[in-house]
């Protein structure tokens, strides 16, 4: 069995379903990316980071996001000892490999930006030091889509830095039944390390040398131009929906996304089935839409399908 195969095997050991949260968790995590996920209370986000922790044997730490939080509450800050009459540093959560990152449209823009600033620096400067955060370094952000008292709007530029961002729904019955089950008899089991530090590098070397051929590579390119250009694609009845298309972040995300995507189907090649797999996750937080297509209802999914249909295929 696999080294994904394994980690995801663990997993499943306290996560009935939820395969595309898994599946873009282990993607964004062997990316060294960052992940947003949106979806109401109770989808089993924490559980499932927790549990993703567990099995790769790292540390595991989670923040809870309010209006009042500051960013010495996530970072850290130096502490006066009056005892040694000097200052100390204390350490916050975000000095962990897995960070859960709860609600984060609750917290003011100050705490927001502080923490994004490390997720692209991977460093912290608390008074005149600054720290290194350890690798491996991976955040998961959740926000709540059905509340508006008491949220922050996170800003285009913030939501570009998340990788992927992932819209989670409800389980279907029989796997809504599954998890009362357990959890009304604890059966849940005890999840074991199943890879260490130098399994997940070796990994990351392997999918780098993952082939993806250049009309591939071409149709990716295609397929980010046509956010940005519709009309150039025949795609004149979405033009005014998009104020801003997709960001070059994206063009370098995706080529990471993919190879990592064929590397979890056990091939050694990126396919335009690959492409499609994870093209929404990629792009639907780096999408602009105008006022026009709020007033109608269009969604930025909606916008891709669009472009997945429209752009040919290699």
């Amino acid at each position: 069995m696999s080294t994904i195969a394994q980690i995801k095997k663990e997993v499943s050991k306290v996560v009935v379903g939820q395969e595309k949260m898994i599946d873009s968790l282990l993607i964004a995590f062997l990316c060294e990316g960052h992940i947003l996920i949106e979806g109401v209370p109770g989808l089993a986000k924490t559980t499932t980071v927790n549990a993703l922790a567990s099995a790769l044997g790292l540390n595991f730490k989670r923040a809870q996001f309010t209006p009042d939080l500051l960013p010495s509450d996530i970072l850290g800050a130096e502490i006066y000892d009056p005892k040694t009459n000097e200052f100390k540093i204390k350490k916050g959560p975000i000095f962990t490999n897995l960070l859960l990152a709860d609600e984060i449209n609750r917290a003011p823009a100050k705490v927001q930006s502080a923490l994004l600033e490390v997720m692209q620096e991977k460093q912290v400067t608390l008074g005149d030091a600054t720290f290194k955060i350890d690798p491996p370094f991976f955040v998961m952000a959740t926000q709540n889509p059905v509340e508006q008292e008491g949220v922050y709007q996170l800003p285009e530029a913030q939501l570009d830095r998340f990788m992927l961002k992932i819209v989670v729904d409800y389980n279907n019955k029989d796997e809504e039944l599954e998890i009362a089950r357990r959890i009304s008899t604890a059966s849940s089991q005890k999840i074991e390390p199943v890879a260490s530090i130098d399994d997940i590098n070796e990994i990351k070397k392997e999918i780098q040398d993952i082939h993806i051929d250049e009309e591939v590579e071409l149709y990716i390119i295609e397929l980010v131009n046509a956010t940005r250009n519709p009309s150039d694609y025949g795609l004149d009845s979405i033009k005014d929906y998009i104020q801003f298309g997709a960001s070059p972040r994206v063009s370098i995300d995706m080529f990471k996304a993919v190879k990592a995507m064929a590397y979890m189907r056990g091939k050694d090649f990126v396919t335009p089935v690959d492409v499609a797999y994870i093209a929404k996750e990629l792009m639907r937080h780096r999408i602009v839409l105008t006022y026009e297509a709020e007033a109608e209802g269009i969604t930025t999914d909606e916008i891709i399908q669009n472009v997945l249909e429209s752009v040919k295929i290699p």
